[in-house]
Parts: C-alpha cells; structure tokens; sequence
C-alpha cells in the first residue's frame, strides 16, 4: 500500500493516464477493424477510405506512446497490403 503522499498521487495520476490510454487504444481497433470489415466485405473503395481515417489515429496512438512505432507500421502495412490485393 502506498504510504507517501506523492505514492498516492501516482495511483491516482496512473489511474487516469490507464483510462485515456485505454479509450486511445480502444478507438483504435475501432478504426482498424472499420478497415477489416470493408476488405472482408470486398470493398476496395470503403477500405481504402477506411484506412485513410485509420492511418492517422494509429498515428496519434504512436505520438501519444499507447502503441510503439514499429506496431503501428506493421498494422498499416498489413491493412495496406490487404487493400491493394482487393
């Protein structure tokens, strides 16, 4: 248990940070599975344009540390590649 004030502090401070970071990530996978959907339904135009509003969300996740740069490389590539095989 946390026994200096500024101990209480951090849990409090890394409560809030993890609820953020949770709606950050979890807007996410909103956006990528918006992508998965549209290629699973064969739809080259939706996906693309899905993946035009994903793409700088995933950004800001790397920006904002919830997810690390080569993560978020990997992801867009794979989407991308799977777009341009439609």
């Amino acid at each position: 248990m946390a026994n200096t004030l500024q101990a209480k502090k951090r849990i409090r401070r890394n409560n809030k940070r993890a609820e953020v970071n949770g709606a950050r990530i979890s807007r996410i996978r909103s956006y990528v599975k918006k992508v998965e959907t549209a290629v699973t339904e064969g739809d080259k135009q939706a996906a693309a344009d899905a993946l035009k509003t994903a793409q700088p969300e995933i950004a800001k996740g790397v920006a904002k540390g919830v997810m690390h740069k080569n993560t978020a490389a990997r992801k867009m590539s794979r989407l991308s590649k799977r777009i341009a095989a439609l």
